[in-house]
Protein backbone atom coordinates (compact mmCIF):
# COMPACT_ATOMS: atom_id res chain seq x y z
CA UNK A 1 0.00 0.00 0.00
CA UNK A 2 2.93 2.34 0.60
CA UNK A 3 3.63 2.33 -3.14
CA UNK A 4 0.19 3.72 -3.97
CA UNK A 5 -1.13 7.24 -3.65
CA UNK A 6 -3.51 8.10 -0.83
CA UNK A 7 -6.31 8.37 -3.38
CA UNK A 8 -5.65 4.89 -4.75
CA UNK A 9 -5.19 3.43 -1.27
CA UNK A 10 -8.47 4.88 -0.02
CA UNK A 11 -10.27 3.64 -3.13
CA UNK A 12 -8.81 0.13 -2.73
CA UNK A 13 -9.77 -0.10 0.95
CA UNK A 14 -13.21 1.29 0.14
CA UNK A 15 -13.63 -1.23 -2.69
CA UNK A 16 -12.59 -4.18 -0.52
CA UNK A 17 -14.89 -3.07 2.29
CA UNK A 18 -17.78 -2.47 -0.11
CA UNK A 19 -17.35 -5.86 -1.82
CA UNK A 20 -17.18 -7.57 1.58
CA UNK A 21 -20.31 -5.80 2.83
CA UNK A 22 -22.21 -6.47 -0.39
CA UNK A 23 -21.17 -10.17 -0.34
CA UNK A 24 -22.28 -10.58 3.26
CA UNK A 25 -25.52 -8.75 2.46
CA UNK A 26 -26.11 -10.95 -0.59
CA UNK A 27 -25.77 -14.18 1.40
CA UNK A 28 -27.85 -12.75 4.23
CA UNK A 29 -30.58 -11.81 1.75
CA UNK A 30 -30.51 -15.33 0.28
CA UNK A 31 -30.63 -16.93 3.72
CA UNK A 32 -33.34 -14.68 5.13
CA UNK A 33 -35.18 -14.66 1.81
CA UNK A 34 -35.29 -18.46 1.79
CA UNK A 35 -36.65 -18.50 5.34
CA UNK A 36 -39.28 -15.90 4.48
CA UNK A 37 -40.31 -17.63 1.26
CA UNK A 38 -40.62 -21.04 2.92
CA UNK A 39 -42.75 -19.50 5.67
CA UNK A 40 -44.90 -17.80 3.04
CA UNK A 41 -45.37 -21.15 1.25
CA UNK A 42 -46.44 -22.84 4.49
CA UNK A 43 -48.80 -19.99 5.36
CA UNK A 44 -50.31 -20.14 1.87
CA UNK A 45 -50.76 -23.91 2.23
CA UNK A 46 -52.59 -23.50 5.55
CA UNK A 47 -54.76 -20.66 4.22
CA UNK A 48 -55.78 -22.66 1.13
CA UNK A 49 -56.74 -25.77 3.11
CA UNK A 50 -58.64 -23.75 5.72
CA UNK A 51 -60.55 -22.04 2.92
CA UNK A 52 -61.55 -25.38 1.38
CA UNK A 53 -62.86 -26.73 4.71
CA UNK A 54 -65.93 -24.50 4.31
CA UNK A 55 -66.49 -25.53 0.70
CA UNK A 56 -67.68 -29.12 1.51
CA UNK A 57 -71.14 -30.10 2.82
CA UNK A 58 -73.12 -33.36 3.23
CA UNK A 59 -76.59 -33.80 1.69
CA UNK A 60 -78.84 -36.84 2.35
CA UNK A 61 -80.66 -36.38 -1.00
CA UNK A 62 -80.26 -34.07 -3.98
CA UNK A 63 -82.94 -33.20 -6.56
CA UNK A 64 -82.06 -34.41 -10.07
CA UNK A 65 -82.98 -31.03 -11.60
CA UNK A 66 -80.72 -29.26 -9.09
CA UNK A 67 -77.92 -31.66 -9.98
CA UNK A 68 -78.28 -30.80 -13.62
CA UNK A 69 -78.31 -27.05 -13.14
CA UNK A 70 -75.70 -26.70 -10.30
CA UNK A 71 -72.09 -25.76 -10.87
CA UNK A 72 -71.08 -27.57 -7.71
CA UNK A 73 -69.71 -31.08 -7.68
CA UNK A 74 -71.57 -33.93 -5.97
CA UNK A 75 -69.99 -37.17 -4.88
CA UNK A 76 -71.93 -40.13 -3.45
CA UNK A 77 -70.99 -40.73 0.14
CA UNK A 78 -72.46 -42.84 2.91
CA UNK A 79 -76.07 -42.95 1.62
CA UNK A 80 -76.00 -39.31 0.60
CA UNK A 81 -73.96 -36.82 -1.36
CA UNK A 82 -70.91 -34.71 -0.68
CA UNK A 83 -71.46 -31.27 -2.13
CA UNK A 84 -68.19 -29.64 -3.16
CA UNK A 85 -68.63 -25.93 -3.87
CA UNK A 86 -67.33 -24.67 -7.19
CA UNK A 87 -64.94 -22.42 -5.20
CA UNK A 88 -63.09 -25.50 -3.98
CA UNK A 89 -59.46 -24.97 -4.98
CA UNK A 90 -58.04 -28.18 -6.43
CA UNK A 91 -54.83 -26.33 -7.27
CA UNK A 92 -53.77 -22.72 -6.87
CA UNK A 93 -50.22 -21.34 -6.68
CA UNK A 94 -49.06 -24.98 -6.91
CA UNK A 95 -50.95 -25.84 -3.69
CA UNK A 96 -52.90 -29.07 -4.26
CA UNK A 97 -55.89 -29.90 -2.06
CA UNK A 98 -57.52 -33.33 -1.91
CA UNK A 99 -60.47 -34.81 0.01
CA UNK A 100 -59.44 -38.17 1.47
CA UNK A 101 -60.81 -41.01 3.54
CA UNK A 102 -59.17 -41.90 6.83
CA UNK A 103 -57.22 -44.68 5.10
CA UNK A 104 -55.70 -42.12 2.70
CA UNK A 105 -57.70 -43.03 -0.41
CA UNK A 106 -58.67 -40.08 -2.61
CA UNK A 107 -62.31 -38.99 -2.72
CA UNK A 108 -62.00 -35.71 -4.59
CA UNK A 109 -59.29 -33.24 -5.65
CA UNK A 110 -55.63 -33.56 -6.69
CA UNK A 111 -52.50 -34.90 -5.03
CA UNK A 112 -49.38 -35.20 -7.27
CA UNK A 113 -47.59 -37.35 -4.70
CA UNK A 114 -50.53 -39.45 -3.53
CA UNK A 115 -48.40 -42.63 -3.37
CA UNK A 116 -45.73 -41.02 -1.20
CA UNK A 117 -48.23 -39.35 1.14
CA UNK A 118 -50.34 -42.50 1.54
CA UNK A 119 -47.94 -43.79 4.13
CA UNK A 120 -48.01 -40.50 6.06
CA UNK A 121 -50.62 -40.47 8.79
CA UNK A 122 -53.06 -37.64 9.16
CA UNK A 123 -52.28 -35.04 11.86
CA UNK A 124 -54.91 -32.42 12.33
CA UNK A 125 -53.84 -28.74 11.82
CA UNK A 126 -50.16 -29.63 11.68
CA UNK A 127 -47.64 -28.97 8.92
CA UNK A 128 -45.60 -32.07 8.07
CA UNK A 129 -42.60 -32.42 5.78
CA UNK A 130 -41.73 -35.38 3.54
CA UNK A 131 -39.28 -36.22 0.75
CA UNK A 132 -40.50 -37.36 -2.63
CA UNK A 133 -37.52 -38.14 -4.81
CA UNK A 134 -35.16 -35.17 -4.44
CA UNK A 135 -37.97 -32.73 -3.61
CA UNK A 136 -39.28 -31.73 -0.22
CA UNK A 137 -43.03 -31.25 0.24
CA UNK A 138 -45.12 -29.67 2.96
CA UNK A 139 -48.34 -31.39 4.00
CA UNK A 140 -51.19 -29.83 5.99
CA UNK A 141 -54.24 -31.87 7.12
CA UNK A 142 -57.61 -30.81 8.46
CA UNK A 143 -60.12 -33.24 9.92
CA UNK A 144 -63.70 -32.53 8.83
CA UNK A 145 -66.11 -32.55 11.76
CA UNK A 146 -69.36 -31.28 10.19
CA UNK A 147 -72.41 -33.58 10.26
CA UNK A 148 -72.09 -36.34 7.71
CA UNK A 149 -68.40 -35.66 7.07
CA UNK A 150 -67.02 -37.81 9.85
CA UNK A 151 -64.01 -39.86 8.73
CA UNK A 152 -63.02 -37.43 5.98
CA UNK A 153 -59.83 -35.33 5.81
CA UNK A 154 -58.62 -32.43 3.69
CA UNK A 155 -54.97 -32.74 2.78
CA UNK A 156 -52.99 -29.89 1.21
CA UNK A 157 -49.65 -30.50 -0.51
CA UNK A 158 -47.11 -27.98 -1.80
CA UNK A 159 -43.51 -28.33 -2.97
CA UNK A 160 -40.75 -26.18 -1.53
CA UNK A 161 -39.35 -25.98 -5.06
CA UNK A 162 -41.81 -23.16 -5.60
CA UNK A 163 -39.76 -21.10 -3.12
CA UNK A 164 -36.49 -22.19 -4.69
CA UNK A 165 -37.65 -20.87 -8.04
CA UNK A 166 -38.46 -17.50 -6.51
CA UNK A 167 -35.19 -17.48 -4.58
CA UNK A 168 -33.20 -18.34 -7.69
CA UNK A 169 -34.89 -15.48 -9.48
CA UNK A 170 -33.87 -13.11 -6.67
CA UNK A 171 -30.31 -14.50 -6.70
CA UNK A 172 -29.96 -14.04 -10.48
CA UNK A 173 -31.29 -10.50 -10.31
CA UNK A 174 -28.97 -9.69 -7.39
CA UNK A 175 -25.95 -11.15 -9.19
CA UNK A 176 -26.64 -8.83 -12.12
CA UNK A 177 -27.52 -5.67 -10.19
CA UNK A 178 -25.15 -5.83 -7.21
CA UNK A 179 -21.85 -5.99 -9.18
CA UNK A 180 -23.09 -3.12 -11.33
CA UNK A 181 -23.98 -1.08 -8.25
CA UNK A 182 -20.61 -1.92 -6.65
CA UNK A 183 -18.78 -0.81 -9.78
CA UNK A 184 -20.75 2.45 -9.88
CA UNK A 185 -20.03 3.02 -6.16
CA UNK A 186 -16.29 2.38 -6.63
CA UNK A 187 -16.07 4.76 -9.59
CA UNK A 188 -18.07 7.34 -7.66
CA UNK A 189 -15.85 6.87 -4.61
CA UNK A 190 -12.73 7.32 -6.74
CA UNK A 191 -14.06 10.58 -8.17
CA UNK A 192 -15.24 11.82 -4.76
CA UNK A 193 -11.85 10.94 -3.25
CA UNK A 194 -10.16 13.01 -5.95
CA UNK A 195 -12.34 15.98 -5.05
CA UNK A 196 -11.84 15.46 -1.31
CA UNK A 197 -8.06 15.15 -1.60
CA UNK A 198 -7.67 18.15 -3.87
CA UNK A 199 -7.16 20.50 -0.86
CA UNK A 200 -4.40 18.18 0.38
CA UNK A 201 -2.72 18.44 -3.01
CA UNK A 202 -3.04 22.22 -2.76
CA UNK A 203 -1.46 22.00 0.71
CA UNK A 204 1.41 19.93 -0.65
CA UNK A 205 1.98 22.24 -3.64
CA UNK A 206 1.91 25.37 -1.50
CA UNK A 207 4.26 23.85 1.08
CA UNK A 208 6.65 22.78 -1.71
CA UNK A 209 6.62 26.28 -3.19
CA UNK A 210 7.32 27.79 0.21
CA UNK A 211 10.14 25.30 0.80
CA UNK A 212 11.75 25.81 -2.62
CA UNK A 213 11.38 29.57 -2.63
CA UNK A 214 12.07 30.07 1.09
CA UNK A 215 9.15 32.52 1.08
CA UNK A 216 7.60 32.13 4.51
CA UNK A 217 5.21 34.98 3.83
CA UNK A 218 3.31 32.84 1.32
CA UNK A 219 0.16 31.23 2.71
CA UNK A 220 -1.91 28.19 1.77
CA UNK A 221 -5.25 29.09 0.21
CA UNK A 222 -7.80 26.30 -0.27
CA UNK A 223 -10.88 28.49 -0.04
CA UNK A 224 -13.33 28.88 2.78
CA UNK A 225 -14.46 26.01 4.98
CA UNK A 226 -14.51 24.64 8.50
CA UNK A 227 -13.66 20.98 7.95
CA UNK A 228 -10.49 19.18 9.07
CA UNK A 229 -8.52 20.09 5.93
CA UNK A 230 -9.29 23.79 6.28
CA UNK A 231 -8.32 23.65 9.95
CA UNK A 232 -5.09 21.91 8.91
CA UNK A 233 -4.40 24.65 6.36
CA UNK A 234 -5.02 27.28 9.05
CA UNK A 235 -2.55 25.54 11.36
CA UNK A 236 0.03 25.40 8.57
CA UNK A 237 -0.46 29.12 7.91
CA UNK A 238 -0.05 29.87 11.62
CA UNK A 239 3.08 27.72 11.69
CA UNK A 240 4.52 29.54 8.67
CA UNK A 241 3.71 32.82 10.38
CA UNK A 242 5.54 31.76 13.53
CA UNK A 243 8.49 30.49 11.49
CA UNK A 244 8.60 33.75 9.55
CA UNK A 245 8.57 35.73 12.77
CA UNK A 246 11.26 33.49 14.23
CA UNK A 247 13.50 33.82 11.16
CA UNK A 248 12.99 37.57 11.12
CA UNK A 249 13.87 37.70 14.81
CA UNK A 250 16.95 35.56 14.21
CA UNK A 251 18.07 37.78 11.35
CA UNK A 252 17.59 40.82 13.54
CA UNK A 253 19.34 39.09 16.43
CA UNK A 254 22.31 38.17 14.22
CA UNK A 255 22.47 41.69 12.81
CA UNK A 256 22.24 43.28 16.25
CA UNK A 257 24.78 40.90 17.78
CA UNK A 258 27.21 41.56 14.94
CA UNK A 259 26.73 45.29 15.40
CA UNK A 260 27.20 45.12 19.17
CA UNK A 261 30.33 42.94 18.91
CA UNK A 262 31.85 45.02 16.13
CA UNK A 263 32.58 48.05 18.34
CA UNK A 264 34.49 46.30 21.17
CA UNK A 265 36.30 44.15 18.62
CA UNK A 266 37.33 47.24 16.65
CA UNK A 267 38.59 48.91 19.84
CA UNK A 268 40.62 45.82 20.78
CA UNK A 269 42.16 45.51 17.30
CA UNK A 270 42.97 49.24 17.21
CA UNK A 271 44.70 49.08 20.59
CA UNK A 272 46.68 46.00 19.52
CA UNK A 273 47.76 47.57 16.22
CA UNK A 274 48.77 50.81 17.94
CA UNK A 275 50.78 48.97 20.60
CA UNK A 276 52.53 46.80 18.00
CA UNK A 277 53.32 49.59 15.51
CA UNK A 278 54.72 52.13 17.94
CA UNK A 279 56.90 51.55 20.92
CA UNK A 280 55.19 52.94 24.02
CA UNK A 281 55.94 53.52 27.65
CA UNK A 282 54.94 50.97 30.28
CA UNK A 283 52.11 53.26 31.37
CA UNK A 284 50.76 53.46 27.80
CA UNK A 285 50.97 49.67 27.41
CA UNK A 286 49.12 49.37 30.72
CA UNK A 287 46.36 51.72 29.50
CA UNK A 288 46.04 49.75 26.26
CA UNK A 289 45.76 46.48 28.16
CA UNK A 290 43.13 48.01 30.43
CA UNK A 291 41.10 49.06 27.38
CA UNK A 292 41.45 45.58 25.84
CA UNK A 293 40.43 43.94 29.11
CA UNK A 294 37.40 46.22 29.51
CA UNK A 295 36.22 45.60 25.95
CA UNK A 296 36.88 41.85 26.31
CA UNK A 297 34.76 41.70 29.46
CA UNK A 298 32.01 43.61 27.65
CA UNK A 299 32.12 41.07 24.81
CA UNK A 300 32.13 38.15 27.26
CA UNK A 301 29.13 39.59 29.11
CA UNK A 302 27.31 40.14 25.84
CA UNK A 303 28.02 36.59 24.67
CA UNK A 304 26.93 35.10 28.01
CA UNK A 305 23.74 37.15 27.95
CA UNK A 306 23.04 35.99 24.40
CA UNK A 307 23.55 32.33 25.39
CA UNK A 308 21.29 32.69 28.42
CA UNK A 309 18.67 34.40 26.31
CA UNK A 310 18.77 31.59 23.73
CA UNK A 311 18.48 28.94 26.44
CA UNK A 312 15.42 30.69 27.83
CA UNK A 313 13.79 30.94 24.41
CA UNK A 314 14.40 27.24 23.77
CA UNK A 315 13.09 26.28 27.24
CA UNK A 316 16.39 24.59 28.10
CA UNK A 317 16.40 21.85 30.77
CA UNK A 318 19.29 23.70 32.38
CA UNK A 319 16.81 25.73 34.40
CA UNK A 320 14.97 23.52 36.89
CA UNK A 321 12.05 24.72 38.98
CA UNK A 322 11.26 24.34 42.66
CA UNK A 323 9.03 26.08 45.24
CA UNK A 324 10.51 29.55 45.91
CA UNK A 325 10.06 31.77 48.95
CA UNK A 326 9.77 35.02 47.01
CA UNK A 327 9.58 37.06 50.20
CA UNK A 328 13.08 35.99 51.25
CA UNK A 329 14.48 36.02 47.69
CA UNK A 330 13.29 39.57 46.90
CA UNK A 331 14.41 40.87 50.29
CA UNK A 332 17.88 39.31 49.82
CA UNK A 333 18.37 40.74 46.32
CA UNK A 334 17.20 44.21 47.42
CA UNK A 335 19.52 44.12 50.43
CA UNK A 336 22.51 43.44 48.18
CA UNK A 337 21.50 45.92 45.48
CA UNK A 338 20.91 48.67 48.05
CA UNK A 339 24.68 48.74 48.68
CA UNK A 340 25.34 50.12 45.19
CA UNK A 341 23.93 53.60 45.92
CA UNK A 342 24.93 54.78 42.42
CA UNK A 343 24.22 58.54 42.02
CA UNK A 344 23.25 58.46 45.70
CA UNK A 345 20.01 56.67 44.75
CA UNK A 346 18.15 55.07 47.68
CA UNK A 347 16.59 51.59 47.29
CA UNK A 348 13.68 50.62 49.55
CA UNK A 349 11.89 47.28 49.61
CA UNK A 350 8.47 46.29 50.91
CA UNK A 351 7.44 42.62 50.79
CA UNK A 352 4.38 40.68 51.89
CA UNK A 353 4.98 37.64 54.08
CA UNK A 354 4.85 34.05 52.81
CA UNK A 355 4.68 34.73 49.06
CA UNK A 356 5.69 31.56 47.19
CA UNK A 357 6.03 30.58 43.53
CA UNK A 358 7.22 27.52 41.60
CA UNK A 359 10.26 28.70 39.66
CA UNK A 360 14.03 29.00 39.32
CA UNK A 361 15.77 31.07 42.00
CA UNK A 362 18.72 32.05 39.78
CA UNK A 363 16.48 33.31 36.98
CA UNK A 364 14.09 35.14 39.29
CA UNK A 365 16.98 36.87 41.04
CA UNK A 366 18.31 37.90 37.64
CA UNK A 367 14.93 39.32 36.64
CA UNK A 368 14.82 41.53 39.74
CA UNK A 369 18.52 42.45 39.45
CA UNK A 370 18.04 43.55 35.83
CA UNK A 371 15.06 45.73 36.74
CA UNK A 372 16.87 47.37 39.67
CA UNK A 373 20.08 47.84 37.61
CA UNK A 374 17.99 49.48 34.92
CA UNK A 375 16.45 51.80 37.51
CA UNK A 376 19.93 52.77 38.79
CA UNK A 377 21.20 53.36 35.26
CA UNK A 378 18.38 55.70 34.31
CA UNK A 379 17.83 57.23 37.74
CA UNK A 380 18.41 60.80 38.85
CA UNK A 381 20.92 62.08 41.35
CA UNK A 382 19.61 61.50 44.91
CA UNK A 383 16.67 59.58 43.43
CA UNK A 384 14.68 56.62 44.78
CA UNK A 385 13.89 53.08 43.76
CA UNK A 386 10.84 51.32 45.28
CA UNK A 387 10.51 47.52 45.15
CA UNK A 388 7.18 45.99 46.18
CA UNK A 389 6.09 42.34 46.43
CA UNK A 390 2.47 41.49 47.21
CA UNK A 391 -0.47 39.31 46.25
CA UNK A 392 -3.86 40.29 44.90
CA UNK A 393 -6.52 37.56 44.71
CA UNK A 394 -4.86 34.75 42.67
CA UNK A 395 -1.94 36.84 41.36
CA UNK A 396 1.55 37.80 42.56
CA UNK A 397 2.72 41.33 41.77
CA UNK A 398 6.39 42.36 41.76
CA UNK A 399 6.88 46.09 41.13
CA UNK A 400 10.08 48.11 40.59
CA UNK A 401 9.40 51.85 40.45
CA UNK A 402 11.81 54.78 40.14
CA UNK A 403 11.70 58.55 39.86
CA UNK A 404 14.30 58.70 37.11
CA UNK A 405 14.33 60.20 33.65
CA UNK A 406 11.40 58.10 32.38
CA UNK A 407 10.77 56.64 28.92
CA UNK A 408 9.21 58.36 25.92
CA UNK A 409 5.88 56.96 24.72
CA UNK A 410 7.38 56.10 21.33
CA UNK A 411 10.01 53.95 23.06
CA UNK A 412 7.65 52.00 25.36
CA UNK A 413 6.89 49.40 22.68
CA UNK A 414 10.59 48.99 21.81
CA UNK A 415 12.35 48.70 25.17
CA UNK A 416 11.83 44.92 25.36
CA UNK A 417 13.56 44.37 22.02
CA UNK A 418 16.98 42.80 22.10
CA UNK A 419 19.86 45.31 22.11
CA UNK A 420 17.46 48.26 22.13
CA UNK A 421 18.42 51.13 24.48
CA UNK A 422 16.27 54.22 24.72
CA UNK A 423 18.97 56.61 25.98
CA UNK A 424 22.12 56.18 23.89
CA UNK A 425 24.08 58.41 26.27
CA UNK A 426 23.87 55.70 28.97
CA UNK A 427 24.57 52.55 26.98
CA UNK A 428 28.08 51.96 28.16
CA UNK A 429 27.21 49.84 31.18
CA UNK A 430 24.65 47.56 29.55
CA UNK A 431 24.28 45.16 26.63
CA UNK A 432 20.72 46.05 25.69
CA UNK A 433 19.50 42.57 26.65
CA UNK A 434 18.42 43.34 30.22
CA UNK A 435 14.72 44.05 29.65
CA UNK A 436 14.47 41.37 26.94
CA UNK A 437 15.82 38.93 29.49
CA UNK A 438 13.29 40.17 32.06
CA UNK A 439 10.41 39.44 29.71
CA UNK A 440 11.71 35.96 28.82
CA UNK A 441 12.26 35.08 32.50
CA UNK A 442 8.73 36.26 33.29
CA UNK A 443 7.39 34.06 30.47
CA UNK A 444 9.44 31.15 31.83
CA UNK A 445 7.52 31.54 35.11
CA UNK A 446 4.18 31.92 33.34
CA UNK A 447 4.04 35.68 33.93
CA UNK A 448 3.92 38.97 32.07
CA UNK A 449 5.71 42.33 32.35
CA UNK A 450 3.97 45.69 32.10
CA UNK A 451 5.53 49.16 32.05
CA UNK A 452 4.22 52.62 32.85
CA UNK A 453 6.45 55.65 32.33
CA UNK A 454 6.48 59.41 31.86
CA UNK A 455 9.43 61.50 30.75
CA UNK A 456 10.99 63.38 33.63
CA UNK A 457 8.78 61.63 36.21
CA UNK A 458 9.97 58.01 36.29
CA UNK A 459 9.09 54.46 35.31
CA UNK A 460 7.20 51.58 36.89
CA UNK A 461 7.75 47.95 35.84
CA UNK A 462 5.21 45.40 37.10
CA UNK A 463 5.67 41.63 36.80
CA UNK A 464 2.45 39.63 37.21
CA UNK A 465 2.54 35.89 38.06
CA UNK A 466 -0.20 33.38 38.67
CA UNK A 467 -0.29 31.81 42.12
CA UNK A 468 0.58 28.09 42.16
Amino acid sequence: MKRFSIRTTITLWFSVALILVVSITYFMVLFVGDQVIQKTIRDNLIETVEHNVDEIEFYKRVDDAALAQSLDHYVKWDGGYLGVDDDFLDEINQVYTSLCKADGSLVYGENPIAKETAAVGFRNATVQQIKAGNTTYYIFDRKLTQEGLEGLWLRGVVSEVQGSIQLNSIARTSLILLPFLVLVAIIGGYLITKRMLKPIQNLSDAAAQIGQGSDLKKRIDIGEGKDELHRLADQFNKMFGRLDNAFQAERQFTSDASHELRTPMSVILAQCEMSLEHEQSPEEYQDALNVIERQGKKMAKLINDMLDFTRLELKSDRYTTEPLDLTKLVSSVCEDMALIRENNITLTCETQENVTLLGNAQLFARLLTNLISNAYRYGKENGHIFVTLKTEQDKILLTVEDDGIGIAKDDLEKIFRRFYQADNSRTGAGTGLGLSMVREIAKFHGGEVFVESELGVGSKFTCVFQKN
